[in-house]
């Protein structure tokens, strides 16, 4: 067989996920591991979207509604703004992948931070497009530089705020003033898939960015229900946008991209408020407890407003994760997003917690770090 592959698909390294718990299990053999490391919600899915896929697994041999009509409705109703203005995907990732497809090609410009999701660089050069990378600055995006970085040529702007795997946002007042200078020709999107578990004053009003437009740049906001609603197995996120943006994206996405499901799964989600309360609540209060406990152990800890947060161990990564492999505790290395000397953590149950804990204090005593 000899195939012609393009020299910008030889050059995308595959998206690296975190090791699954069945690996770790066989390749160590221990039992009972846990993973912190993929900042999934620990505390499982919601109990009303459990009942809801249940109740729709005899109607498995019909397709999914194409639009999906009632989970778009309830979306819009929640964040106040129109169906038309909503986009569903097989998780908010697919939604990045329609924003690319949409409106970049061979030779466009589009403009990230390092380190941040890596899917954003991927799905630019598969479209042939071209990446402009600016290094975080004190852990943060840096603005200023990414505002310097804007062409004729630039399409997109994408900025995870929260940061994935900083854990730092942009302040509502930083972000005002960049996209006011932002020209009117370039797409932000800003990436909110941590933005549940935001401080409020925080948050910056996303229903005034879209809407109103004129003479500025457009915004589209990402969302996802892997996080606080627990839901990630299923895939699901959704973008929030302008009905001109959202009607392009729909042109290039599958008929039936999310499925049945995810559909129904997540309108009941949404509607369980008390299992998405306790959520936020558990996430900060076990935030809290983690960060002070490792800073004790000798370890510097990094404030964060998402349900995970960066550790500086003071010594080699990757040779802590493999120590924690052992003991049966899934992290995440940030060797290869630049950080050698940190791990990253999402917060887990309380036994989790404590779980972890008790590896790192053995791992760090073990790799001679304190």
């Amino acid at each position: 067989m000899k195939l012609h592959i393009p020299a910008n698909i030889q050059a995308i390294t595959p998206y690296p996920p975190g090791k699954p718990i069945d690996e770790l299990e066989r390749e160590y053999g221990v039992k009972d591991s846990i993973k912190l490391a993929s900042n999934e919600n620990p505390f499982g899915p919601s109990p009303l979207a459990v009942r809801a896929m249940r109740s729709a697994l005899t109607g498995l041999h019909r397709y999914p509604d194409g639009s999906g009509f009632y989970l778009t409705k309830a979306i819009a109703k929640r964040f106040g703004f129109t169906p038309e203005q909503v986009v569903l995907g097989n998780g908010s990732n697919e939604i990045i992948e329609f924003l690319v497809k949409a409106f970049v090609e061979s030779g466009d410009e589009v403009i990230t931070s390092h380190p941040s999701f890596l899917m954003y660089q991927k799905f630019v050069q598969v479209r042939g497009g071209e990446n402009f990378i600016v290094p975080l600055k004190n852990m943060s995006h840096d603005l200023g530089v990414i505002l310097e970085m804007v062409s004729e040529k630039t399409r997109l702007i994408f900025l995870d705020n929260p940061n994935n795997p900083s854990g730092t946002i942009i302040s509502p007042g930083e972000l005002y003033t960049f996209l006011s200078n932002v020209p009117e020709h370039v797409l932000v999107v800003l990436d909110e898939a941590y933005i549940d578990f935001v401080d409020e004053d925080l948050q910056v009003d996303m229903y005034s960015l879209i809407n109103n437009s004129d003479n500025r740049c457009g915004v589209v906001s990402l969302r996802t229900l892997s996080k606080a609603y627990g839901l990630a197995g299923i895939r699901i996120g959704f973008g929030l946008m302008d009905e001109k943006v959202a009607s392009c994206l729909h042109k290039v996405r599958q008929p039936f991209n999310v499925n049945q499901m995810a559909l129904v799964g997540a309108e009941a989600a949404l509607a369980d408020e008390e299992f998405y309360q306790k959520t936020l609540s558990q996430t900060q209060k076990g935030k809290v407890y983690l960060m002070a406990e490792v800073d004790k152990m000798g370890c510097t800890s990094f404030q964060s407003q998402t349900n995970f947060f960066l550790i500086d161990v003071h010594g080699d990564a990757m040779a802590l994760y493999e120590a924690m492999l052992k003991r049966g505790v899934i992290i995440r290395s940030m060797s290869a997003y630049g950080f050698p000397d940190c791990i990253r953590i999402n917060i887990g149950t309380d036994q989790e917690n404590d779980r972890f804990l008790a590896a790192l204090k053995e791992s760090l005593e073990e790799c001679g770090y304190v």
